[in-house]
């Protein structure tokens, strides 16, 4: 029966790692389940107080990921429109642009990372800003972006490490 535990927990790491750049899958949430999946193995491999520990630190990059982009664009003076371009434009990376074969590389890579560039920009020229300005908050947005991206990424990581280590 514990394979079948660690073949579902395995899973939600692959998808835990996946949720952390695209966009709509929560990637910390679902690789701390991988976690609690272990748990119900013959022998649990985590207590309590690891578990309440990984929660609380998936819940405050979760928050996090919310808090720093939006942070990243007013910090370089960014608007509502530059973040919602930034949004917009990561979602047509990462779905649209690999399908019209635009962007090369796994999941549209370029995409992810230039799309929400690109939206911030478009976004903040729809609201009137001149380029300049439009491009430091794109660049904000970015940044932002990344910081999130990566928090997430680094926490999912770290959630693998435990659930590889522990397996056996």
């Amino acid at each position: 029966m514990d394979w079948l535990w660690i073949i579902i927990g395995t899973v939600l790491i692959i998808v835990g790692l996946l949720g952390c750049i695209i966009p709509g899958i929560p990637g910390p949430a679902v690789s701390y389940f991988s976690l609690l999946i272990l748990q119900l193995k013959e022998n649990p491999p985590f207590d309590e107080e690891f578990l309440v520990i990984m929660v609380l630190i998936a819940a405050g990059v979760t928050v996090l990921d919310y808090v720093v982009p939006v942070y990243g664009t007013k910090k370089f003076g960014g608007t509502k429109m530059g973040i919602r371009g930034s949004i917009i434009g990561l979602i047509v990376g990462i779905f649209v642009l690999p399908f019209l074969g635009i962007v090369i590389g796994p999941f549209g890579l370029f995409g992810i990372i230039l799309g929400p560039f690109v939206g911030a920009y478009i976004g903040e020229s729809m609201d009137g800003k001149d380029s300049d300005s439009a491009l430091k908050a794109a660049i904000g947005s970015f940044i932002g972006f990344l910081a999130g991206t990566f928090m997430k990424l680094v926490y999912s990581l770290v959630v693998t490490y435990y659930f590889v280590i522990n397996i056996f």
